[in-house]
């Protein structure tokens, strides 16, 4: 298994917080991964200058399975939403997740407010994040309005609700403003961000609608960027040549397969788009047992999940 970090995880090991998972559970399960014979090439980072090429491993190996994840940041679509103190939420949850481990802290919150624009799982760990650094005041916007403590009739068991939650983080301070939209980033003279001019709404057929005369400005150095993933990056792909999707995934047929590719494969979030762990685990076992299929004839390992398959919905 090949792996551009340092270290093998992804979003697991530099992604999620130490508050939140420790990343002693990930070493456990690689001592086990490596006495059943899986050896792991980190620092690698195939398709990148000097690395290894998708064509190189394609050569040496009967079959290649493509798990490279959604890593493609969602942008916040304001005004001056490149100025300076405005990052993805990755680009400061991983150096924080090093920090953890010894290394020098990298952005830092500290005695700034601190502004997460989404109001998922991700901005709850930059909210958690930016706690532990000693911001001034961390505040997190969420387009939605804020839901119902109770579970909707229209979304039963075992459908997931869409429900008010209250994680760890959220209990240790902050505050969290629903039904908010971004406009533009306010800067200072020297082009550092100052504030965020937002507006409340609502979301009605898909679109943000502002309600008039609600805009206002909230004190913010620093603005994380928490909107989710819109693919995989073309590293492994520089040239274009795999088959996307409309919604820039790489594309794969039923079993995993990517069409036309002889000995391709793609799994989880690269196929799927930003998803749970336990799709990425579904589909890692089912992507397995194509590949054993294709390699030996036959498989009897078990195959969870389509590639098609989606969550219940109502």
């Amino acid at each position: 298994m090949y792996e551009r970090d340092d270290a093998v995880g992804g979003l697991l090991r530099y992604g999620i917080p130490e508050f939140k998972m420790e990343k002693s559970v990930i070493d456990r399960r690689l001592v086990q991964l490596r006495g059943e014979g899986i050896r792991f090439r980190t620092g690698v980072a195939i398709g990148a200058e000097g690395h290894l090429s998708l064509e190189d491993l394609r050569s040496r190996f009967d079959a290649v399975v493509l798990a490279t994840g959604s890593t493609v940041p969602r942008d916040i679509g304001a005004e001056n939403a490149k100025s300076e103190g405005v990052y993805p939420a990755m680009e400061y949850l991983v150096p924080a997740n090093r920090e953890s481990l010894g290394a020098e802290r990298g952005i830092d919150a500290e005695g700034k407010h601190v502004v997460i624009v989404g109001g998922g799982d991700t901005g709850a760990d930059c909210y958690g994040t930016a706690i532990r650094q000693g911001a001034a005041s961390v505040t997190q916007l969420d387009i939605r309005l804020q839901p119902t403590d109770e579970r909707p009739g229209h979304q039963p068991w075992p459908t997931y609700p869409l429900i008010h939650r209250v994680g760890d983080s959220h209990e240790e301070g902050g505050e969290r403003v629903f039904g908010v939209n971004t406009l533009e980033v306010l800067t200072n003279d020297d082009g550092s961000t100052r504030a965020l001019k937002i507006v409340e709404g609502e979301r009605i057929d898909g679109r943000f609608d502002a309600y008039a005369g609600t805009e206002r400005e909230i004190p913010a150095d620093l603005v994380l960027i928490a909107l989710g993933f819109t693919g995989p990056d073309s590293v492994v792909d520089p040239a274009g040549l795999l088959p996307r999707t409309k919604r820039g995934n790489f594309e794969r047929e039923d079993d995993y397969a990517v069409p036309g590719e002889e000995g391709l494969f793609v799994a989880g979030d690269a196929g799927r788009g930003q998803s749970l762990i336990v799709w990425a685990i579904a589909e890692g076992r089912a992507a397995a047992a194509t590949v054993d299929a294709y390699l030996t004839g036959a498989s009897i390992l078990p195959v969870p999940v389509k590639a098609s398959d989606n969550p219940i919905t109502v």
